[in-house]
């Protein structure tokens, strides 16, 4: 749930197994919702976040504050 409506994130059942070391990749991390979820899939799916990488980090959102714990790298921050 959004403020603004409703949203889904999705992957198939066979991306990621036990074991796997994931990178997952965005173009911007704002307030991390997204991020936070393409992490619960890949460790419901069995598979391990290696890190976070995104290309635009908004630094007033805090975000990072949601990732705790995973290795988050940002090309460029505002």
């Amino acid at each position: 749930s959004l403020e603004y409506g409703e949203s889904s994130l999705e992957m198939h059942t066979d991306a990621v197994a036990a074991g796997h070391r994931v990178l997952l990749v965005d173009d911007l991390l704002a307030t991390g919702g997204t991020m936070a979820a393409a992490i619960r899939l890949v460790e419901q799916a069995g598979g391990e976040v290696a890190g976070v990488a995104v290309v635009v980090e908004l630094l007033d959102l805090d975000a990072r504050s949601r990732l705790r714990g995973y290795d988050v790298f940002s090309l460029v921050t505002y």
